[in-house]
């Protein structure tokens, strides 16, 4: 049986990143992944870095929202974050922050965009409500329709094909062990530590680890039950959709408050566009959701998607699909991330959940430095929100 301080399960963002925080704490990490590094929701999703509170937050209700507002604090420790990631990492993560809008078309939109506002400046997040001049001021290319925009200088969007592969290079640097096309079989508590089985073409290997990180996205849950644990994330499948390159147009990240949408230019000019549109989950033999799967897309949503984006910027109009592709990640009953110790298990952490792009660097630091054991009272405070302790009731039955 080999011997390792933390296990980290789970090769995208999250993981590695933690890897890499964990390992330039001095000790043993191991890094295991059932596929590839970046193979899941890290690598599919579109690079969004969108710190105003996100839409889906606001379409389900004034409680929902009220409760999101509090992950503004996180929203602005992730600032601060990918401010210095590209020097820290010393990597071209085609990183790019002009700001970004979320417009409203309608008096009904703009109330509650104002609300919005009003609740992240309250909370020290400095978006600002700009008038439909002022808006078309900043982004000229911008619909007619639009009326006003919450304005944030810090969003903006990163490349998620190089922001992995760079966590993970610094990870391997500082000395983290690697284990790719492995597959986890078991995890026993031993109070303390985890005795763990991983498999890997056939053969099983037992690690003792005396921390370990489930930051597996849409196979947490099953990952979490080896551990007789009930972590409820919920797999869900999404579309996206690019355009051909064209000439530089949106130097923005755009939202919108009433519609399902998102847009940005990458650095190689091609518009992405998303916002939250379902595709359907493919399902296993005995008709369960199977992540692993590639989810099958739904035209409606497609469409859907290129009517919103070009009623916002109809420029879009005039250019050429490239490519719609579908991914898989994973939300909670409340739609907040899953992040910290679980409390049945000391030693036990996950990380997954939603928002894994944009606080995912965040996530991994916090994490981090409670493995390490350097908690903090800042630390707990900014984590209380998406810890696991939310939903401990769910397991008071499990034994």
């Amino acid at each position: 049986m080999s011997d390792v301080d933390v296990l980290i399960i789970g090769a995208g963002l999250i993981g590695s990143a933690t890897a890499w925080h964990v390992a330039r704490g001095g000790v043993s990490v191991m890094l295991a992944d059932a596929s590839y590094p970046n193979a899941g929701a890290s690598g599919q999703n579109a690079g969004s870095l969108h710190f105003q509170i996100e839409r889906r937050f606001l379409e389900n209700g004034d409680q929902l929202a009220q409760e999101a507002a509090r992950i503004v604090a996180l929203n602005r420790l992730a600032i601060d974050d990918w401010g210095g990631l590209e020097e820290a990492l010393s990597a071209d993560l085609h990183l790019r922050r002009d700001g970004g809008l979320m417009v409203a078309e309608t008096p009904e939109e703009l109330d509650l965009l104002s609300l919005k506002v009003q609740r992240e400046q309250a909370t020290g997040l400095a978006t600002r409500l700009l008038e439909r001049g002022d808006a078309l001021q900043i982004a000229p290319y911008l619909s007619d329709r639009v009326i006003a925009a919450a304005f944030l200088i810090h969003e903006g969007h990163a490349d998620p094909r190089s922001v992995t592969p760079a966590f993970l290079r610094a990870a391997m640097a500082a000395g983290t062990e690697t284990r790719f096309g492995t597959q986890i079989a078991a995890i026993q508590g031993n109070r303390p530590g985890f005795s763990v089985t991983l498999r890997c073409d056939g053969r099983e290997e037992r690690i003792a680890a005396a921390k370990v990180l489930i930051a597996a996205g849409a196979w947490s849950a099953q990952i979490g039950a080896l551990a007789n644990l009930h972590l409820p994330l919920f797999p869900v499948a999404l579309t996206m959709n690019a355009t051909e390159r064209v000439a530089p147009l949106i130097p923005h990240l755009i939202q919108h408050v009433g519609r399902r949408l998102s847009m940005k230019q990458t650095h190689a000019g091609n518009i992405l566009i998303g916002g939250g549109w379902p595709a359907r989950l493919r399902r296993n033999a005995l008709g369960g959701f199977d992540p692993g799967l590639r989810p099958e897309p739904i035209e409606q949503s497609r469409t859907d998607n290129l009517q919103a984006a070009v009623a916002t910027v109809p420029a879009v109009a005039n250019m050429n699909l490239l490519r719609s592709w579908t991914g898989v990640t994973a939300i909670t009953a409340d739609q907040l991330p899953l992040v910290g110790e679980v409390p049945r298990l000391p030693g036990l952490f996950v990380a997954a959940g939603g928002s894994a792009f944009t606080l995912g660097p965040t996530f991994a630091r916090l994490i981090a430095q409670q493995m390490l054991g350097h908690k903090d009272a800042k630390t707990d405070a900014a984590l209380a929100i998406v810890s696991p302790r939310r939903f401990e009731h769910l397991n008071g039955f499990m034994g």
